[in-house]
């Protein structure tokens, strides 16, 4: 199969996939019960995974709003250029946001777009009071499913050949691969919250992949491409951002 069908047949996949979730993540009562006050209107970043836009991540953003978060996308367009110009791009946003709401926010990311997020964490600590990683594969970033690789791989050649916003080969076995790879081992700065969301039904990355020794991890009973729609991802999601909005809020009333 050719890149080109490998992405047609991920996101065939992502779309029968929603059909099945959808419905019941908009019947369960983490969705339809909201506390409006909740978020206390902290900050957070969104990042899709590759191949995805921020469309993919509406749920997510709805959910978020509805419980007094303040969500915003990063920027990063469908999550296929090269990863240093990305986090750049996650940075950048960063810092727009927490002037925006007024301190920290939370970076949530699904997939590549978790790592971003990681990296970018690692880079601007003062700016992340906690971070989301869905189906993120953090131990190995080329560690999914071969399919993805492939795609990778011929992004990487149109690249070569002039195609601009594509990541390229030093992305992935360059020295920006390598730089990467580095920063994202790195331990989390001191006193970060963080959650890693991984699958063993994930049939896109390994869910060893997603072990994160810095962060929290927590299983669900997930697909890959389903994490942002999923029920149990935003029963798991729930506490932990509540407490982190609330620790905001504690420290600026303190301030």
């Amino acid at each position: 199969m050719s890149a080109s069908g490998d992405l047609r047949s991920l996101a065939r996949e992502h779309v029968a996939v929603a059909a099945l979730t959808i419905p019941r993540l908009l019947r369960h009562p983490v969705w339809r019960k909201a506390n409006p006050h909740e978020g206390a209107g902290l900050g957070v970043v969104l990042v899709p995974g590759f191949g995805a836009s921020e469309l993919s991540l509406t749920f997510a953003s709805t959910w978020l709003r509805d419980r007094g978060y303040e969500p915003a996308g990063a920027g990063v367009g469908f999550n296929v250029g090269c990863t240093s110009e990305l986090v750049d791009r996650v940075e950048r946003r960063l810092e727009e946001h927490a002037e925006a709401t007024g301190g920290p926010v939370v970076l949530l990311g699904q997939s590549r777009g978790g790592g971003l997020a990681r990296l970018a964490a690692v880079r601007r600590p003062d700016l992340v009071c906690g971070l989301v990683m869905l189906g993120s594969p953090v131990l190995d970033p080329l560690g999914a499913h071969p399919h993805v690789l492939l795609a990778a791989k011929a992004l990487a050649r149109l690249s070569a050949i002039g195609v601009p916003g594509l990541m390229n080969a030093e992305c992935l076995s360059g020295t920006c691969f390598e730089d990467n790879v580095a920063s994202a081992s790195a331990p989390l700065p001191s006193g970060m919250p963080a959650v890693s969301v991984y699958s063993k039904s994930d049939g896109i990355v390994p869910w060893r992949l997603c072990l994160d020794p810095s962060a929290e991890c927590v299983e669900v009973h997930s697909t890959h491409t389903g994490m942002g729609l999923d029920p149990d991802v935003y029963l798991a999601l729930r506490p932990r951002l509540a407490r982190w909005a609330a620790e905001r809020y504690d420290l600026r009333a303190a301030g």
